[in-house]
């Protein structure tokens, strides 16, 4: 069974890093507590829709990129 916790990490981490965008970065452009990037980037928290929709904004991408495993 996929973790879904741990895909949508991989794939934000992956993305933030190739626009070469810091975490903390992400975090404040996204409007989201560093903590919580961090958490989700490490699989350990669930994105709310609210929230994957900010951090896809940032990465410009749309939203279901961040889906896309």
């Amino acid at each position: 069974m996929i973790d879904i916790k741990k895909q949508l990490g991989q794939k934000t981490k992956e993305l933030h890093l190739k626009a070469n965008i810091l975490q903390g970065k992400l975090a404040m452009k996204a409007k989201i507590h560093i903590t919580y990037i961090s958490d989700i980037e490490h699989g350990e928290r669930k994105a709310s829709v609210d929230n994957i929709k900010k951090i896809a904004k940032v990465l410009k991408v749309k939203p279901n990129e961040l889906l896309k495993f």
